[in-house]
């Protein structure tokens, strides 16, 4: 029994990867930093105790930016984008590099700090979270205040929070008032604060929705509330237009999922440059075992096992093949996941150059619960090499 109309949270923390950083290197606050480079990019510490940063500037290769502060933000570089064009827009920008290790540690302290309050929490991500309030007693903006002092507390870092009547809103809202931001909205706020924004905020439209919506003169949230249900119909579908006409209007049914059980856990890396099976095979299989390792890691922080080994590959021509192999046990064990994504390795024609890798586990179960699936005899040994 709900205590009165649903209070759904989303709390995202504030370009979490770059503000972990920021904590190790106090320095860099107030400037334009960009996470995603390589070891190269690893700060130099010099004699006198300062310390000497990579620069934008200099970086050459073909990766991605994962994060940047928000003053790298306001000069155009945003998650996602090419370093190259990055590079271009804010040259001077310190580049620093990624430590995935670090952001999850910083992860389970600020979801260990929600959970002091509610274990109602439907976990999103290494930096999100959904959290059901309609329970709890107060009233909401002194219990998201809370929630973010303990969380700052936790982590010495900042998060923002929207508390609405559903996950659709309250998605929209934690952005708003950003970094640091506070809000609370409701289906009454929704003309003023959420249909003037463009549609590609509202989570589920995505860039080739976008596009299609543009090309129907739709740019807002606004506009497609406003839009014919039946012109949508004609260019998306009964079921994906009625989720469209809903969202614009701010309606959202889904529930907070407070337990769920992953359909893969994977990791993949995209190179700097094309590497060749032959001549980098030493680097390829580092990093090849690399990724075993961390999917295993995964696996045993979650604590899942894996029975579905597979791995991903993509050429340089951007042609991608994927390769499974199920085991007759589930594992954590990166030994084994890395013999059986050889296995996998093997059956695909490494005649190209290769653009990027990758390493899942599927049939995810949860450890000592799995069932062990027996093998035909001539099939029990399939990894020996």
């Amino acid at each position: 029994m709900t205590a009165g109309p649903r209070r759904i949270a989303h709390l995202d923390m504030d370009a979490f990867y770059a503000s972990v950083e920021l904590l190790r290197y106090p320095d860099l606050r107030g400037q334009p930093v960009v996470i995603g480079g390589g070891r190269q990019a690893t700060p130099e510490t010099l004699a006198d105790g300062s310390r000497r940063y990579a620069r934008l500037r200099d970086y050459a290769g073909r990766g991605v930016v994962t994060t940047s502060t928000y003053e790298a933000r306001a000069l155009g570089v945003f998650s996602a984008m090419g370093m190259m064009k990055a590079a271009q827009l804010a040259p001077d920008a310190v580049l620093l590099p990624t430590d995935f290790e670090s952001y999850r540690h910083y992860s389970r302290l600020f979801k260990a700090a929600v959970r002091t309050f509610t274990d109602a929490i439907e976990d999103r991500g290494i930096d999100e979270i959904y959290i059901d309030l309609t329970d709890m007693p107060g009233e909401a903006r002194d219990i998201a205040a809370r929630i973010k002092e303990a969380v700052h507390a936790a982590t010495g870092l900042t998060c923002s929070m929207c508390v609405a009547p559903n996950k659709l809103l309250a998605k929209i809202g934690s952005e708003l008032d950003k970094p640091d931001g506070l809000t609370i909205l409701t289906h009454d706020d929704v003309p003023r604060r959420v249909w003037p924004l463009a549609v590609r905020k509202v989570n589920g439209i995505g860039p080739k929705a976008t596009e299609r919506l543009a090309a129907l003169g739709i740019a807002t949230v606004g506009e497609l509330a406003a839009a014919d249900l039946g012109l949508l119909q004609d260019h998306f579908g009964r079921s994906y237009s009625a989720w469209l006409a809903e969202a614009a209007q701010g309606f959202d049914e889904r529930p907070v999922v407070v337990e769920s059980t992953p359909k893969s856990i994977s990791r993949e890396t995209t190179f700097e440059r094309d590497m060749h099976a032959r001549h980098d095979r030493a680097a390829l299989s580092s990093i090849f075992t690399g990724l075993c390792s961390r999917v295993a890691d995964d696996l045993k922080r979650k604590g899942y096992v894996g029975q579905t080994i597979g791995i991903k590959i993509r050429f340089a021509d951007f042609h991608t093949v994927t390769r499974d192999l199920t085991l007759p046990n589930g594992t954590d064990d990166p030994v084994e996941i890395r013999r059986a994504a050889t296995e996998c390795l093997k059956r695909v024609k490494l005649e190209q150059r290769l653009r990027l890798i990758g390493v899942r586990a599927g049939t995810l179960t949860p450890k000592g619960e799995h069932s062990e699936m027996p093998l035909p005899v001539q099939q029990q040994f399939p990894f020996e090499t």
